[in-house]
Parts: structure tokens; C-alpha cells; sequence
């Protein structure tokens, strides 16, 4: 009777604990570590992509013009406003001229007395040349008498005196001259130099275009060469765009291009790669490139402006193609997740070029038709237990 009573005891015991013990099992299996990941999956299709580049860039001036002095001083007036529109040679504004005038109403005066001392020297040229003739005329004259013994030898030394020193007045006279026409010369040259730089007090613009920014007001002492209006040319507007580096293969002058400006969104303007910049930006790591407008905006952006720049490649040659969230790195591979016969392998690939679809060019590890896990709710092991969804909550179809 007690062993009968016993194995009643060890019978309701088991009853009780082997449903549980199933019931732990389960859970385990369903909600616990050893229940199954749900997976999204995807199956490689052999695809042509025509990869693009996506970069930020702004808006820039290809030309900018700092119209300044070229001497320091105090503005008298500045006869635009930021936006206007300006013509090649209008006149922007001037700096008060202070002495100028009355510098050159000076050299003004000295050239003239400078003229009349030319004159006079050229007179005393004149004068002193014909008394050299006079002199040698006599001279001669007098050498005829000598020989008929008409005038003794003293007589003759003195003409013969006086043509030397009639020389040498002549001599002095052109020296003299010489040296009135070279300052002449020095003030005419300074003369000019004071118009000049009288002149530079005008601020006039080279080229026709639009007012970017105005640096000064009237009153505002300013140094030489200091910027008191920036003109830009609005038709050289272009946008210095910027491209990670580790994506510009295949990047070059002329390529198409999409435009989308920040204050213009919603409307794409077409446009091309003018060129590549040499140097590149090592602490962001990007490549720098200009681009153009085909066809400038009719509402121009402003200089400064943000904007979208999406650069058209050529079609590649089709390859297996899969969506970019599929490839992992593992273990510092770079591969993705296989199923085959319901079992995960990891598959080390070899990448290509990838568009903004988000699809990625295979070269290697993997063929069409293989299936591949592209999104799960944890991470996968070789030993992972897999459940397959159509998709997972929070992640983006």
C-alpha cells in the first residue's frame, strides 16, 4: 500500500511538471534566445545600374569684383545698394579727394613756369650758338689778316680764346636745356600720376552685373585696396559641389547633372560637370568639383545658397544586384547572409558601384537566383534559426 501511494505521488508530480517543462520549451523556442529571427529575404537578379552621385554644394560667383581704392582715405558717397543692377563702367561712388585737387592745380603751375624756363633755355641756346659763329667767323677772319701781317699774333690768340669760350657757353646753354626738359618731364610725369590716382578715387565698376555686397558706407575711412563694392556677374554663377571620395570613380568633366536648389525644391534644373577641382578636402574626405547651369534659373538663387547637386553615370554592364542593407560586415569581411536548404551561410562578396536606389553591383561570392537575408529583427550567426517574413515592424518596405 505505501509503494502504491508512492508512484501516485511521483505520478501527479510528473503531471504536473512535464506540461510545464513543455511550456518552458516552448516559450524558449518561440520568444526566448533559441526562438527563430524573422528575416526579410531577397533574391540577387542580374540588373544593369546606372550608379549616380549624390553631393551638397552652394551657390557661388565665378567672377567676384572688389571695386576700392587704391589709396587710403574717407568715402565721400557710394551711389548703389546691394542688388542693384550696374553697367560696365558706372560709376559706383568716390572717396573724398581731400588735397588732390590742389596738388595737382600745383603741378599744373609748375609745369608751366617749367614750360617757359624751356623756353628760355632754348633761347639762351640760341643766343650762345650765335655767338660761337660770331666768334669762328672772326676767328677766321683774323687768321686771313695774320698771313698778310695785318694784326699781330696776340690778336689772333684772343679770337682763338674767344671761340673757346663761346663753346663752352654753348656747351652749358644745351646742358642747361637738357636738364629743363627732364624736369619737365619729372612734373609732367607727376601730373599725370596725381590725375591718375585722382582718377582712382572714382569707384567704377569693370563689367556689367548685379551688386552682391556693399562693405562701406559714406564716412568710412577705408585702407588701400580694402573692398567697398563686390560686383558679381550673375550669368558666371555656377556651384561648388562637394562628393565623398570613396565614390567618385567614374566622375569627370561634362557629365549630366540634376540641380535642386533650397529655395527652389521640388523643380530639377539640368546642368553639367565643368570640372574637377585638384586639390580635395582631407579632413572631410571629399572630392570638390564646379558645376554649371545649362540654363541659368529665371529666379537666380542668391550666392551662398545650398543645393542638391545628382550626377548622371553611364549604365553598367548587368551583374547580380542586391539592395545596399543586405551586405554585412562580419568578423571584418565584407559579405551577406545566404539561405540555402533553410541554413544560413555567410557569403564574402566583392562590391561595385551602387545607385541611389540603394542597389549595389555583386562582382564576386554570389550569382542570380541565390536567396539573401536583407533585414533581421537581431544578428545572425552561422547557427541562427530563421523565420521568413514578408516584412519587418519599424523597418521600411
Amino acid at each position: 500500500m505505501k509503494f502504491l501511494s508512492i508512484n501516485r505521488r511521483m505520478l501527479a508530480l510528473l503531471a504536473v511538471v512535464v506540461p510545464l517543462l513543455a511550456l518552458l520549451i516552448y516559450v524558449a523556442l518561440r520568444s526566448g534566445p533559441l526562438a527563430s529571427i524573422p528575416v526579410t529575404v531577397t533574391t540577387a537578379e542580374s540588373h544593369s545600374i546606372a550608379p549616380a552621385l549624390f553631393g551638397i554644394g552652394t551657390v557661388e560667383a565665378r567672377f567676384t569684383y572688389r571695386i576700392g581704392p587704391t589709396v587710403a582715405g574717407r568715402i565721400k558717397r557710394v551711389e548703389v545698394q546691394v542688388g542693384d543692377r550696374v553697367q560696365a563702367g558706372q560709376l559706383l561712388g568716390e572717396m573724398d579727394p581731400v588735397d588732390f585737387d590742389d596738388r595737382i592745380a600745383a603741378q599744373k603751375a609748375a609745369l608751366n613756369r617749367g614750360e617757359s624756363a624751356v623756353v628760355a633755355a632754348e633761347a639762351q641756346v640760341r643766343e650762345t650758338l650765335a655767338r660761337k659763329t660770331y666768334a669762328e667767323k672772326q676767328a677766321s677772319r683774323y687768321e686771313q689778316l695774320l698771313k698778310t701781317r695785318s694784326v699781330s699774333e696776340e690778336s689772333v690768340e684772343g679770337k682763338r680764346q674767344e671761340i673757346q669760350v663761346t663753346e663752352a657757353g654753348f656747351a652749358a646753354a644745351r646742358a642747361n636745356l637738357g636738364a629743363t626738359r627732364q624736369e619737365m618731364a619729372r612734373i609732367r610725369s607727376d601730373l599725370d600720376g596725381l590725375i591718375q590716382q585722382r582718377a582712382n578715387l572714382r569707384l567704377i565698376t569693370p563689367v556689367s552685373g548685379l551688386v552682391a555686397t556693399r562693405n562701406a558706407d559714406p564716412g568710412t575711412t577705408v585702407v588701400a585696396g580694402q573692398s567697398v563694392v563686390e560686383v558679381i556677374d550673375p550669368a558666371t554663377l555656377w556651384i561648388n559641389v562637394r562628393f565623398d571620395q570613396l565614390r567618385v570613380s567614374g566622375l569627370r568633366t561634362g557629365l549630366p547633372v540634376q540641380i535642386v536648389l533650397r529655395s527652389q525644391e521640388g523643380i530639377r534644373f539640368a546642368g553639367r560637370v565643368l570640372r574637377l577641382e585638384p586639390m580635395a578636402d582631407a579632413v572631410t574626405e571629399e572630392t570638390l568639383a564646379k558645376v554649371i547651369f545649362d540654363a541659368l534659373p529665371k529666379r537666380l538663387p542668391p550666392v551662398g545658397e545650398l543645393a542638391e547637386v545628382t550626377v548622371e553615370m553611364s549604365a553598367l554592364p548587368e551583374t547580380p544586384v542586391l539592395p545596399n542593407a543586405s551586405v554585412q560586415r562580419v568578423t571584418g569581411r565584407l559579405g551577406v547572409w545566404l539561405i540555402e536548404e533553410d541554413k544560413l551561410r555567410f557569403a564574402p562578396i566583392k562590391v561595385g558601384a551602387t545607385d541611389l536606389d540603394g542597389r549595389v553591383q555583386i562582382l564576386e561570392g554570389i550569382k542570380a537566383g541565390d536567396r539573401v537575408v536583407v533585414y533581421s529583427q537581431r544578428a545572425l550567426g552561422p547557427r541562427s534559426r530563421v523565420k521568413i517574413v514578408e516584412r519587418l515592424e519599424g523597418v521600411s518596405p
